[in-house]
């Protein structure tokens, strides 16, 4: 018998941070959502892991930078 599993991360975007990119210096940032699930069978059981990260607005930078929980929970308000 074979057993299938694994891992998947789906990315959900939470809003737009005003805020400074380290890299290119532009002043908008998104705020995403990372949820890492594990999988049997293809099907997503329970999330693994959450993380926070805000990502840089400018197509041609596009850095990510770790983001708090709470930046997320004032931006969910």
């Amino acid at each position: 018998m074979f057993l299938i599993f694994g891992f998947r991360t789906k990315v959900y975007p939470l809003g737009w941070i005003a805020s400074v990119c380290h890299v290119c210096g532009q002043g908008r940032l998104a705020l995403l959502r990372e949820v890492t699930k594990f999988s049997l069978f293809f099907v997503p059981l329970f999330p693994v892991r959450t993380k926070y990260v805000a990502e840089c607005g400018n197509p041609m930078c596009r850095t990510r930078h770790p983001a708090s929980k709470r930046d997320a929970q004032l931006i969910t308000r």
